[in-house]
This record gives structure tokens, C-alpha cells and sequence, in this order.
């Protein structure tokens, strides 16, 4: 019920549809019910031979008004109760991305990708079918059945309770099943994510797995993944295709009675033909809400197990948060004070930053160097809080930055993280990310400032050319200037690039530097690089190693002391040289 939670709201909202569209079904179960009893009165008048063909063509057209009755009221209640249905499905997935959005980075480090595609596909259409079929079916189910069982006990009361000695098997063997159901649903969703996520990884990665001639491999485990997909659902069919045949088994038994006791009963003139072939009819509208009742706890368990799923993401609390004393921020032009601050990814791990402290004030430019795994790029991330502080604090304006709302913290910041992202759009829609604000002399100014202006150019189709997925038809060169034009169109206030220009030449990264120095304006600036050189015209310079700041200071006092700073300068000059002396 807990769950259920999660849907009340549109059923709520979609009151007065629902109420319409049941009160269209239940019409609907009441004309199926009149029809028997108008073949009843034909038999009837058959048998004593009491009617002409003229009152045999008024019951053919009472049975053609009801049809077409019965046409529109089911156009209705399927217009009503399965549109809304769709309604549940389209909010349950908005509200579902909305709320993955909110989600902080740490969960994302944990969970597949796969898992949260199967969530939002196969799980929320799960969902859709339990709440409109298994609505319908569930109504049809009651309506149906209490109805028909009323149409037989008029006929013949007796015989009606004979028919219904099979009911209690039914109900308690749907009992057992539902609960065997609900777990192997869990199961079989379970395999379908982690199937989701093998296709999806080997796809995304197609050209490593071809580049490595790894196909036959792939492919391989991709069906091992595949064959437990199976085995969970060959589990499941094991209680659904005994479901099903228990079902029928007892509604044949309620025929097998009918027709002896039935029959009897009309040879000894208890009961008219009409009765008894109307009496067959009702069974077999009984038959239906029998067979339903397994077919809606097939629907009912397989969208509460999808459900319960849906709401174990809905639950989760995003570890990263407004606090309730946040105050709107008025700028962010201030001081950022770093205060013995050390982060660890989990307990048990050593710690990626350990006690860093230092001071960069507003409109100056920090630079960061350090070799592979020394916690530069989770400084960055610190910094708009995509990660929190585990020890010491983060200090703006002299306020810790946990008391920043974090939708102000961020819009005035614009992060460029190591590995770029495209989205699969155009080299327009990644560059200005959507925002209508931006006009094409805008994105084509970013686009100078990142010294693109001419590779776009040169594309055929301009600011239109579709980048592909991950923009896999652009050098990575191409892709890390994009990502930073997008950056460079906010004119943040705070501007934390990681590793700009590390997939460019040296002409291009100058350039792009350069540009940087000259519209970064007031703007703070900080660059984590592996190109030493890039970092020279900064105010200050951090050297990490293994989480800790092992040297600090201007170009100049890092090149006097002689430690990694300078030395790996060095060497990076001399490979310049070399490299421009061979070319």
C-alpha cells in the first residue's frame, strides 16, 4: 500500500474519467447479461412454436440494438479508463526522471545504467497495465461474476449452488500463486536490467569490442546474461501456466455439472430449454470473470512488483540537499576559502583529499597540477558540491558552501569536467544546452573564445551538424572545445575547467588560453592541467599528491624550488622541442 502511494494522485485527479469510464464498463456487463435472457425467450417460443418470423426479427434486433449499445458504452470505458492509464504512465516517468535528477553523484557511482533504463521502460509499462487492464478486468471481474451468479440463481437457485462449488478452489488456489508470483516478477525484472545494461554497454562500446576483435566473446557473455533473463522467466511460466489450467479445470467442472443436473432438470420440465441453454450462456459469462481473476493477479502482481521498485528510487533521498536555513545567494564574486577540508569516496578507502587548505580570491586565476589519482579532479567536484566534504569546510563569501541553495551555487558556475560529454544533437544544441536565452551570435562567440569557430565552419552544415551519440563523428579535440564553449556561453562567475586542452595541440591550447585570460573578465578562474605550461600565467598554483597539497605558489616560486612542479615543466619542454624540431 505503501507504494500505491505513488499513483493515488492520478487516480485522484482522474476521478470523474474513472467513475465514467466503470459506469460505461458495468453498462456494458449488464447488456452482455439481457442478451441471454432475450435467447431464452426465442427457445422458448421455438418450442411451443408460439412465434412468427416476424417476432423472431424483433429479437434479432433487440440483440442488434444492444450490440451497438454496447459498441459505443465500450468506446467509452476504454477511452476513459485505458487513456487515463496512459496519463499514470507518462507522470510516473517524468516524476521518476525528475526525481533521478535529484539524485547526488554517489548514487549514479553505484548503479547501472541498464537498471535505470528498465525502470523507466519495462517496470512503468508494467504499471500501466496493472492500473488500466487490471482495473477493467478486475471490475469485469466483480461485475460480471456477481451479476451472473444473481441471473442463475433466478433461473434455478439449486442449480446455481451446484455450479458454484468449484469457486473456493479458485480463490484459494489464486491465493497461492499471487504470493509465488510477486517474487519471480522481481526476479524476472531483476534479469531484464542487468540484460539491458550488457546490450546497452556492448553497444556503447562497439568499436573497443570490435577494435579488439572481441565479438565472439561479447557475444558470448551477453547470452549467459540472456539465458538467466530466461531461466527467471521459465521460473515464472512454472506459476503462471499452472494458474491458468487450474482456472479452467474448474469452470469445466461447473459445465460438466450443468450439463447433467441442468439437462435433467429440463427432461423433468423443472426448468424450459430457454432456461437451461440461458443458464450454459451465464456460465459462460461467469467463465470469463473466473479466467480474469488469474489474468488481473497475473496484471496486479507484475505492476505491484514494478511498483514496489519504482518506489524503492522514489524513496531514496538525495545525499546532497538544501539545507532548511539556506538563503538565497545574492553573488558569488567572493572569496573561496578552502579549510582543512578532506573528502573520502567511502569509509574504507583511503582518502582522496586530505587537510587542503588554501585561499583564492574573486576575479584571480588558480592553477592545479599533480600527477594520475592525486585528487585533482575531486577537488573540482567539491567545489559545486557534486560531492560533499567529509572533513573540514568549503567557505564563499565567508559562508560554508552547504548553506548556499544549491540551485544559486551552481548557475553561477560552470564546471568542464575531464572527460567531455555531447549530447547525440547538433553542434548548437550542446553548445547552448537548450537554453532559448542563447542567440547564434552567442554561441558563435563562445565558439572563437574556444577556438572553434573555424572547425564549425567548416562542418557542412554549420551550428546544424549532428554530432552523433556521444558526438562519436568529432575528434576528441573537437569534443573538448564544444564541452568548453558550452561553459564559456554562461559567463560564469566561478569557472572550473579540468584538463581543457588536453586532446588539442599546442597552437590550438595557446590560442585557447589566451582567449580565456581575456574574456574570463572578472570571472575566478580555476584549471586543473596536465600541460604545465597552461598553468604558468596563474595567480597561484596547488601541486598535489596522494590527496595532500605538496607544493604551492606562482610559477616563479614553484620553478625556484625545484620539486615535481619544475621538473616535469622541464621535461614537458624539452618533449615540445623535440616534438617541433621533428615536425
Amino acid at each position: 500500500m505503501k507504494s500505491f502511494q505513488l499513483i493515488l494522485p492520478y487516480f485522484r485527479k482522474n476521478r470523474r474519467v474513472i467513475i465514467t469510464g466503470i459506469a460505461c464498463l458495468i453498462l456494458v456487463d449488464f447488456l452482455q447479461l439481457i442478451i441471454p435472457r432475450i435467447i431464452k425467450w426465442a427457445i422458448d417460443d421455438l418450442t411451443t412454436v408460439s412465434i412468427s418470423p416476424d417476432g423472431l426479427l424483433m429479437y434479432a434486433l433487440y440483440i442488434l440494438g444492444i450490440a451497438i449499445a454496447m459498441g459505443g458504452f465500450r468506446y467509452l470505458w476504454r477511452r476513459c479508463l485505458i487513456g487515463m492509464s496512459r496519463e499514470v504512465e507518462e507522470g510516473l516517468r517524468n516524476q521518476l526522471f525528475f526525481h533521478l535528477q535529484t539524485l547526488s553523484a554517489t548514487y549514479f557511482d553505484h548503479v547501472k545504467t541498464g537498471d535505470l533504463m528498465a525502470h523507466a521502460t519495462n517496470d512503468i509499462q508494467h504499471i500501466r497495465m496493472g492500473v488500466g487492464m487490471g482495473m477493467v478486468a478486475l471490475t469485469d471481474a466483480i461485475i460480471m461474476g456477481a451479476a451472473a451468479i444473481g441471473f442463475m440463481a433466478y433461473i434455478h437457485v439449486q442449480l446455481t449452488l451446484y455450479v458454484l462449488i468449484p469457486m473456493p478452489f479458485i480463490v484459494m488456489g489464486t491465493r497461492f500463486f499471487s504470493k509465488k508470483m510477486h517474487q519471480r516478477y522481481q526476479d524476472v525484472q531483476a534479469a531484464f536490467s542487468d540484460l539491458t545494461e550488457a546490450v546497452r554497454e556492448r553497444f556503447a562500446g562497439i568499436r573497443i569490442v570490435k577494435a579488439h576483435h572481441s565479438e565472439l566473446l561479447e557475444t558470448s557473455r551477453v547470452d549467459a546474461i540472456s539465458r538467466e533473463y530466461i531461466r527467471q522467466n521459465i521460473r515464472l511460466v512454472k506459476i503462471t501456466s499452472s494458474l491458468f489450467p487450474m482456472m479452467m479445470f474448474f469452470s469445466n467442472i461447473s459445465l460438466a455439472i450443468i450439463l447433467f443436473l441442468g439437462g435433467r432438470n429440463t427432461i423433468m420440465a423443472q426448468i424450459t430449454p430457454g432456461d437451461f441453454v440461458a443458464f450454459i450462456s451465464y456460465l459462460g459469462l461467469l467463465t470469463w470473470p473466473m479466467m480474469a481473476m488469474g489474468w488481473v493477479t497475473n496484471l496486479i502482481q507484475r505492476g505491484k512488483a514494478s511498483l514496489d521498485r519504482i518506489n524503492r528510487i522514489m524513496e531514496r533521498l538525495p545525499d546532497i540537499a538544501d539545507n532548511k536555513s539556506a538563503t538565497l545567494a545574492q553573488n558569488l564574486f567572493g572569496e573561496l576559502k578552502f579549510e582543512q577540508v578532506g573528502f573520502s569516496y567511502h569509509a574504507n578507502l583511503q582518502p582522496a583529499l586530505d587537510r587542503i587548505h588554501f585561499t583564492l580570491a574573486p576575479g584571480k586565476f588558480l592553477g592545479i597540477a599533480g600527477p594520475p589519482g592525486s585528487g585533482k579532479t575531486t577537488l573540482l567536484n567539491l567545489i559545486p558540491r557534486l560531492y560533499d566534504v567529509t572533513q573540514g569546510r568549503i567557505g564563499l563569501n565567508q559562508t560554508d558552501i552547504r548553506e548556499w541553495p544549491l540551485a544559486a551555487l551552481r548557475s553561477q558556475m560552470a564546471l568542464m569536467p575531464q572527460e567531455p560529454f555531447l549530447f547525440a544533437g547538433t553542434v548548437r544544441d550542446n553548445i547552448a544546452f537548450g537554453d532559448p536565452r542563447h542567440s547564434d551570435a552567442d554561441i558563435l562567440q563562445a565558439a572563437r573564445n574556444a577556438a572553434l569557430y573555424d572547425t564549425i565552419q567548416a562542418f557542412p552544415h554549420g551550428l546544424d551538424t549532428v554530432v552523433g551519440e556521444k558526438g562519436v563523428i568529432l575528434s576528441g579535440g573537437q569534443k573538448q572545445r564544444i564541452a568548453l564553449a558550452r561553459c564559456l556561453i554562461q559567463s560564469p562567475a566561478l569557472l572550473i575547467l579540468d584538463d581543457p586542452i588536453s586532446q588539442v595541440d599546442t597552437e590550438t591550447g595557446n590560442i585557447i588560453l589566451k582567449n580565456l585570460r581575456t574574456t574570463a573578465g572578472a570571472s575566478t578562474l580555476i584549471i586543473v592541467s596536465h600541460r604545465l605550461s597552461v598553468l604558468k600565467p596563474a595567480d597561484f598554483i596547488l601541486v598535489l599528491d596522494q590527496g595532500r597539497i605538496r607544493e604551492s605558489g606562482t610559477h616563479s616560486e614553484l620553478m625556484a624550488s625545484n620539486a615535481y612542479y619544475a621538473k616535469t615543466l622541464h621535461l614537458q619542454e624539452i618533449e615540445e622541442e623535440l616534438d617541433a624540431y621533428e615536425r
